[in-house]
């Protein structure tokens, strides 16, 4: 990254009478346009604004907060490099999720391929959002059922195919509507549908299948 510095430097001017998301669009788009000036101290003002949200869209795909910091190093870069090819048509961050969750779901893959190649007898990565919590000894059985649950989830959901699972994770974790999930995914809303009832099925199938 270059440190070009330009006249912009000074504080953003303050506009009154503009409601909060109004003026956190013309933030972004003030710290864009000196951003893509080379501006480095503008891009990260604009990545602490919306790392958050970024993280959290990644790690909800992934269940491994480990890995969703790598991704979204990654996403980042990404973002820096190609910045200049927003052109401010939709929301900052209409253009920023859907390169983190295909920075996510490519990540998702490439970790099935060294699995499947290195791994063959594995019964498969440990993809659970952080490490697993210690059995405490005044656990109660409510407690210890809860934790089971989740961990049973945890590896059906890390089980799924990279596409089913984002998908889900978007649609279940994250909140999204159809035609968000297509945008992320970059596929017709009737394919997201399609994906998440196969992701629902199998999820169950699988959680069926690990039970007792």
């Amino acid at each position: 990254m270059s440190s070009a510095r330009n006249d912009s430097d000074s504080p953003l001017p303050q506009e009154g009478g503009n409601t909060p998301e109004l003026d956190s669009v013309a933030r972004d788009t003030a710290l864009i346009a000196r951003a893509r000036n080379g501006d480095e101290r503008a891009f990260g003002e604009l990545m602490q604004t919306h790392y958050p949200a970024t993280f959290r869209l990644v790690v909800a795909i992934l269940r491994h907060e480990h890995d969703a910091r790598d991704v979204c190093q990654e996403v980042w870069l990404t973002v820096w490099k190609t910045l200049p090819t927003y052109r401010g048509e939709s929301r900052f961050t209409t253009w920023l999720h859907p390169i983190a969750t295909r920075r996510a779901v490519d990540h998702l893959r490439k970790r099935q391929r060294w699995f499947s190649r290195f791994l063959p007898f594995s019964a498969g990565p440990d993809d659970r959002l952080g490490a697993p919590e210690p059995i405490a000894a005044d656990d109660t059985p409510a407690e210890l059922a809860a934790a089971e649950r989740r961990a049973l989830f945890e590896k059906a959901l890390a089980q799924l195919p990279p596409l089913l699972r984002a998908a889900l994770a978007l649609r279940e974790i994250e909140g999204q509507t159809y035609e968000q999930i297509a945008h992320a995914l970059g596929c017709p809303v009737g394919t997201v549908m399609s994906r998440l009832h196969k992701a629902r099925q199998l999820l169950v199938r699988k959680l069926q299948s690990s039970r007792p």
